[in-house]
Formats: structure tokens, C-alpha cells, sequence
């Protein structure tokens, strides 16, 4: 079984569309639906169905996409092995928002430069759900997550590839120098603790017996900026490059380190990991 015929369907079948297809495998409409035609001629099944410009797969299309999925990885998993060279295929990496714009900018530089042959398809998404599906193994390879609150599983592998402390982000300038005071005595505006991070901050205030004046809790970090530069409070978050560029859109923006724990040792509180799972 030619796996070209095999690709042209499940990106036909993905997008919907046999043009779309056409395009990403930089061939004419014609030939795209002649290699689909080939291989139900194979299979012995009709495998799309078309209502104008776009397609769907019938019972048995949809019956064999998952396993033409895996059967195209595994062959290119096999061209690598045979060719012995450099790593080639796709990597499907997921990635939280700070990852994306604070660690991988750099990491696919090099990528790019030391292995040109990786076709690097991101997905963006909170650390949960990326985790889950790296468990899954059908969407992603691999992600640049926050550290989960729990054990990794033994199936998977970890990597730490940073590690960050704490800030309080306030408006400017700050009534106290010292982040603990800021903290008990301003309003707080919550990261969510639905995610990891927010879940990492909530157990650091709980640790040194913080009660914030909670005024809200959100999932998204610019709109939680953006509140604090017009003065409703303060708010505390992993540090990550992407926090101190974001903060930096508005003027009235500061930020300090947490301080560190009664008898640590590092000038630094606790840290936030991003690793790759």
C-alpha cells in the first residue's frame, strides 16, 4: 500500500477538503483525488463522500482513519531507522501560552538550525489537558507544561528545562517593599486555580498562612495586567519571560520576587518548572 495515497486521505478527510489537501502536499486537486481513488480501489470501499467543495468520510473511511494515522507515524518512524541519519518526521508538541512566547522561540531556533529535516506542529493549551493528551499518544508527542501537582506517570518522560520563582505584580509605586505585606493587604487577583500555576501559587500562600483579599480569580494573565495597572490590586504569578514582556505594556506595571521562605536558602521562593512530558 502506497503510504502517499494514505496521506492524501487522512489530510483530505482533517481539512475537509480535497483542495486543502492539494495544497499542503503541493499537488493538483486532480491527483490528490486520483491517489484517494487508488486507494479505495485497494481497499475495496468507498472511503469520502463530497457535497460540493468539501468532503466527509463514510462508515468505512472513518472505520480505518485512526489506523491510517498511526500506520503513516510508524512509517516514518521506519524511514528514519533505515536511513540512519539525522532525526526527520513530526514532532507534535504542545505548549503553554508563556512557553510560547517565553521558551520556544529559542528552542525552535535551534531546532531549526541543527535539525532542519522535524516538521514541528504546536498545539497551545493549559498544562492539564496537554499532559492528558501526551498520555493519550494520539495528538501530541510531547508538551512544555507546568510541573504537575502529582507524580508523573512511569510511561512518560520528564525534562526540567526551567525553573522560576514566584513574583507580585502591583501597581506602581508600591505602598510596601515587602511582598508578603502586599500580599495580605491589597486586594488579589487570583490566577485561576483550575491550572497548575495558579494551583502552585495558592499552595505558596497557604505554606507561609496568607488569606488574600481575594477581589477575583481568572485564567488569563494580560486581562489580570491590565487590572493591576489601573490599580484594583495586586496579583502573584510564576516570573517567566513572558509575564515581565506582558507587564511591560503598561506603564503603571511592577513587579518583585516573593520572598523567600523563613529559612531557605535560595534568593528565590518557590520555584515554577516547565518541563517536557
Amino acid at each position: 500500500m502506497d503510504t502517499r495515497f494514505l496521506e492524501s486521505f487522512v489530510l483530505a478527510v482533517d481539512h475537509g477538503s480535497i483542495a486543502e489537501a492539494a495544497r499542503r502536499l503541493d499537488l493538483t486537486a486532480a491527483a490528490v483525488a486520483k491517489r484517494i481513488h487508488a486507494l479505495e480501489s485497494e481497499i475495496g470501499s468507498v472511503l469520502v463522500m463530497r457535497s460540493g467543495r468539501t468532503i466527509r468520510p463514510t462508515e468505512a473511511g472513518a472505520a480505518i482513519l485512526d489506523r491510517a494515522r498511526r500506520f503513516l507515524v510508524d512509517a516514518r518512524d521506519f524511514q528514519i531507522t533505515s536511513q540512519q541519519r539525522r532525526p526527520s518526521g513530526q514532532l507534535r508538541l504542545g505548549a503553554i501560552s508563556s512557553a510560547l512566547s517565553g521558551l520556544l522561540p529559542d528552542i525552535l531556533a535551534l531546532m531549526k538550525e541543527n535539525y532542519p529535516q522535524i516538521d514541528v506542529n504546536i498545539t497551545g493549551g493549559y498544562s492539564g489537558e496537554l499532559y492528558r493528551k501526551v498520555l493519550d499518544g494520539d495528538d501530541l508527542d510531547a508538551a512544555v507544561i507546568t510541573e504537575p501537582p502529582f507524580a508523573i506517570l512511569k510511561s512518560c518522560a520528564w525534562r526540567v528545562l526551567r525553573e522560576e520563582p514566584l513574583i507580585v505584580l502591583t501597581r506602581a509605586p508600591a505602598r510596601s517593599r515587602k511582598s508578603h505585606v502586599i500580599l495580605a493587604s491589597e486586594p488579589f487577583i487570583r490566577l485561576d486555580r483550575n491550572v497548575w500555576g495558579g494551583r502552585l501559587v495558592d499552595d505558596y500562600l497557604r505554606k507561609v498562612g496568607i488569606r488574600p483579599r481575594e477581589l477575583f480569580e481568572i485564567n488569563e494573565v494580560v486581562a489580570i495586567a491590565a487590572m493591576v495597572d489601573r490599580g484594583w490590586g495586586c496579583h502573584s504569578c510564576p516570573i517567566g519571560s513572558h509575564h515581565g514582556q506582558r507587564a511591560r505594556r503598561f506603564s503603571n506595571c511592577r513587579w518583585q520576587a516573593v520572598n523567600p521562605l523563613p529559612g531557605a536558602s535560595a534568593s528565590y521562593g518557590p520555584e515554577l518548572r516547565f518541563g517536557s512530558d
